[in-house]
């Protein structure tokens, strides 16, 4: 008995991080190129960014190496900016773009950066544990449509329901 409730314990901690199967992170991956503010173009439905609007993350190096991240999103229910704080790690090597990241404390989910603008770290596509966690990321509040479909084809090739996918509105000048 006390042997499962150390595999269950183990499993909820850690089990999340995993990328989902046939989702495969983006190697030669740097850090200090992915930092700064990237802003949500498309995202499934979720409770946590449910009716939130102008959403973006901001990731920053931490001093242990981690990374520090900011969330935030406009609510237009409660005319009022929304903000997460969290963490994250690398899973394997600093140089592949698969890290675990925490807004709870001990509890973790995975961060699986798949699709990435090699030349420029213009846009990325991001996975979580499973297909039903999904990010089109820009690092300007707009992208160009042929840009956005073609990325979003790839996303459906690899099985993300990309039909669900809520366009987030960054059109709106919300002061901050």
């Amino acid at each position: 008995m006390k042997s499962s409730v150390v595999i269950l314990l183990t499993v909820l901690l850690f089990g999340c991080t995993s990328a989902p199967k046939g989702i495969t992170p983006v190697e030669d991956f740097q850090l200090s190129r992915y930092l700064g503010t990237w802003y949500e173009i498309a995202r499934q439905n979720h409770s946590f960014e449910k009716g939130l609007s102008q959403v973006s993350a901001t990731y920053t190096l931490q001093e242990d190496g981690g990374v520090a991240v900011l969330n935030r999103g406009y609510s237009e229910e409660e005319q009022a900016w929304k903000e997460a704080d969290g963490r994250a790690y690398f899973v394997e090597s600093a140089n592949i773009g698969h890290l675990k990241v925490s807004f709870f404390g001990p509890f973790y989910g995975a961060y699986v950066i798949f699709e990435l603008d090699k030349q420029d770290y213009q846009y990325a596509m991001v996975s979580g544990p499973n297909r039903k966690f999904f990010w089109l990321l820009s690092r300007t509040p707009q992208m160009p449509k042929e840009v956005i479909d073609e990325l979003l084809a790839k996303a459906a090739a690899l099985g993300f329901p990309v039909d669900e996918l809520i366009i987030v509105d960054q059109s709106k000048k919300t002061s901050m």
